[in-house]
């Protein structure tokens, strides 16, 4: 079953954004490299981490605007849970989210799992391409969501249409130029319909 190995988040300074990454409580989980490939406005994809109650949530986001993230949905309950969305100085976005919405105990500085979420012009095909490619689906919803099974991968990989996905973040849908994210794994490098890279694992590195 093809699986990610690593996520590579391309960013102009590498240092500073290990000092945030740090701060906001991400280890080895994601990867940094330097990257000066011109961007501008939505990317196409969004990070998600998913925590276990309401307060660690607040803990999360509040840590991420401390360190210079910049809030682009303040944290509030929602007919799935509770959750925000910042924007990282590096120009990520996170959703921090939890199906809770009632606390059972004391915030902690720890999540369940991160989520990759690709915006796709066309999910059904899009879905298509990687389950060509050997991904198994585990969860799909029409042509507007669909979770890959990586059982042994530090990131679940979704596909969320772009429209719907920019929405969700609290962003415009516009954008232009590199996503400035790399996935790295098993099944060799190539391009998805969407424009998203993936490497060989072994062609991943850290700086």
């Amino acid at each position: 079953m093809t699986s990610i190995e690593s996520l590579t988040l391309e960013v102009a300074d590498t240092a500073a954004a290990n000092r945030f990454y740090t701060a906001f409580g991400l280890g080895t989980q994601v990867r940094l490299r330097a990257s000066e490939a011109p961007t501008t406005g939505f990317r196409g994809f969004a990070l998600s981490l998913t925590v276990s109650q309401p307060a660690t949530v607040n803990g999360f986001i509040g840590a991420a605007l401390d360190v210079g993230a910049t809030s682009l949905k303040p944290a509030a309950k929602s007919f799935w849970g509770y959750g925000g969305v910042v924007q990282a100085p590096d120009g990520t976005i996170w959703k921090i989210a939890t199906s809770a919405k009632r606390d059972t105990g004391p915030a902690t500085q720890q999540f369940d799992e991160i989520v990759l979420l690709l915006g796709a012009v066309d999910v059904a095909a899009s879905k298509r391409f990687y389950v060509d490619r050997g991904l198994v689906v585990v969860k799909s919803f029409g042509r507007k969501y669909v979770e890959f099974a990586t059982v042994s991968s530090p990131v679940k990989l979704a596909l969320y249409g772009r429209r719907g996905l920019a929405k969700d973040v609290g962003v415009p849908v516009d954008g232009t130029g590199s996503h400035r994210v790399v996935l790295g794994g098993d099944a060799g490098s190539f391009t998805d319909p969407d424009g998203f890279v993936w490497e060989a694992a072994s062609l991943t590195t850290t700086p």
